[in-house]
């Protein structure tokens, strides 16, 4: 029994038909098309500004200029790479610094050559020397960076090629006489040897078993030096190299000296590096990553002569360091093949992240600082290096240059994990969206479908339903009226429709697919005997879906 309460709503037109009688159904209240609109004003949730957070500044268009930018002598490179582009907001022309490595770089390198000024009187001696001693092992590290990261050879004779020189440097001054200036040169002819030596096993070795194997070469070293008489197995070393600073210089002039002549082999290792791994070589092992060498191989990338030859280079660059080094302390020590080394220089690679000259230069500060300057923690300060190493290990991918692409992954991660389960203000787009898109028609036509959506779920009542099903064709009451001409005006793809299979006998509820030439998609296997029962049917589909969006 139906309420005599509840509104009746009578057909217009059933005056035309008098011997049919007036028709009346039961029908929803009346309900103003503006309430939804007037909800959504007076809506007031807190809000919170969207879109790119603007955390470097964006530098205003220009000119001519543009074509004009300063290139590195004799190369095409450009100093700094700047993007050009037009704001989608505004269409304000804009400039962007792409890569700001070589600011940071210029800052460093002004920070390096301002440090004696700035250290204090009490612990200049300490400061200098351990500057000094942080610029070889940079230098060194940056060497060993091309091989374990450009290469991709895990060896670990590095320091026994830069002991090798060392020692063969510091032997041959003391025996022939041979000036300061000559011993790198001899150390590069020494790790170049040392280097071919090393490589021949690598075309045959890989990964694990080569890295035992070159940590067993470093140990065999160790082992020889310590026992032998004519490298200073008694004195604890081989001295007697000559040195590159005058003898009439002061202690404070000395270590100055010694420490901006070190910054310049760290900054000549920098330029090898570049040299290397920004040029052919480093690119044709790009193409030639871990686990895809057959692949490369394949395409014509002979990647393993490319290993042996930036092997090869970096052996003899490590000789030349290790000529230095003979020059540098006066000859040269056990400790350059022993173990601690081998692990503090392994820190300092983990830590600023493998592959990245940046990171060995800002691993090998932490690790250097702590191990030289903190002498007073004691042991203390190996643990202190281990947690940290730890750390990087466990929390971060890429070491600490790799912070910032990390970041940039978790919060696009979490980004979209607000956005899956945030219920926002702005429609179908949310409001992250709306920022980049240009067109903001598509805002608002968005926005008012879904006010217009809101309304009409409203509509869909017991009445309205039982309406349609007695008379899905012709005049119907302003609330169905409204649900009909809504889902009428929608778009052609996956757009419900009734399909004729047999006429009179058997229809069927399909989904357009919106392009010419494509058949439509078949909802739902179950045929309707009348056309009244389908449509009414697709009527019910379509209300669900409504109610679901």
């Amino acid at each position: 029994m139906s309420d005599t309460s509840a509104p009746r709503w009578i057909d217009p037109i059933a005056c035309h038909y008098p011997e049919y009688g007036t028709r009346e159904v039961e029908t929803n209240p009346h309900l103003s098309h503006q309430v939804t609109w007037i909800e959504t004003t007076r809506f007031r949730p807190k809000m919170h500004l969207v879109g790119r957070l603007r955390y470097y500044y964006k530098w205003p268009g220009h000119g001519g200029g543009l074509w004009w930018r300063t290139r590195y002598w004799p190369t095409r490179r450009r100093v700094l790479n700047i993007r050009g582009e037009y704001t989608p907001k505004t269409k304000r022309r804009e400039k962007t610094i792409v890569d700001k490595r070589p600011i940071w770089w210029t800052l460093a390198f002004l920070a390096f050559l301002l440090l004696p000024f700035v250290v204090p009187a009490a612990s200049y001696n300490t400061v200098m020397s351990a500057a000094a001693v942080f610029a070889i092992y940079t230098a060194i590290n940056l060497c060993w960076m091309l091989i374990v990261g450009t290469a991709g050879i895990f060896s670990l004779a590095s320091y026994a090629v830069v002991g090798a020189a060392a020692y063969g440097a510091t032997y041959l001054a003391i025996h022939l006489g041979l000036p300061w200036w000559a011993l790198p040169l001899i150390g590069s002819l020494i790790g170049l040897g040392f280097g071919v030596m090393i490589a021949l096993p690598a075309m045959r070795l890989d990964g694990f078993y080569y890295a035992l194997l070159t940590l067993g070469v470093v140990e065999l070293c160790r082992v020889y030096v310590v026992q032998s008489r004519e490298f200073g197995s008694a004195t604890g070393g081989l001295y007697g190299a000559p040195s590159y600073l005058p003898a009439s210089l002061g202690q404070s002039a000395k270590l100055m000296v010694s420490y901006y002549i070190a910054i310049l082999v760290m900054t000549l290792a920098l330029f090898t590096y570049r040299f290397i791994d920004g040029k052919r070589l480093g690119r044709l092992l790009r193409m030639a990553p871990e686990k895809k060498e057959a692949f490369a191989q394949a395409c014509g990338v002979d990647f393993i002569r490319a290993r042996i030859m930036v092997f090869l280079l970096s052996s003899t660059a490590l000789g030349f360091i290790g000529g230095f080094y003979a020059t540098h302390f006066g000859g040269a020590s056990p400790n350059l093949f022993s173990f601690d080394t081998l692990l503090l220089s392994l820190a300092m690679l983990v830590i600023g992240g493998i592959g990245r000259s940046e990171g060995a230069v800002a691993g090998t500060v932490i690790v250097v600082f702590i191990d030289r300057v903190l002498i007073d923690l004691g042991p203390l300060r190996y643990m202190l290096i281990g947690a940290i190493m730890l750390g990087v290990v466990l929390f971060l991918k890429g070491g600490l240059f790799g912070i910032k692409q990390q970041f940039r992954t978790w919060r696009n991660k979490k980004k979209s994990e607000r956005r899956a389960t945030r219920a926002e203000k702005g429609g179908e787009m949310l409001p992250e969206e709306a920022t980049e898109i240009e067109d903001k028609d598509q805002v608002f036509f968005r926005r008012f479908d879904k006010m217009q959506r809101d309304f009409l779920k409203r509509l869909v009542t017991d009445a309205v339903v039982d309406e349609h099903r007695t008379r899905p064709l012709g005049q119907h009451s302003e609330a169905l009226e409204r649900l009909l001409i809504y889902f009428r005006r929608q778009g052609q793809v996956d757009k419900y429709a009734v399909m004729v299979l047999e006429e009179f006998k058997a229809y069927r509820i399909v989904a357009l697919s919106g392009h010419r030439g494509t058949a439509p998609r078949v909802v739902e296997d179950k045929n309707y005997p009348s056309p009244e029962e389908a449509y009414h049917a697709l009527f019910l589909r379509r209300v669900q879906d409504l109610l679901e969006s």
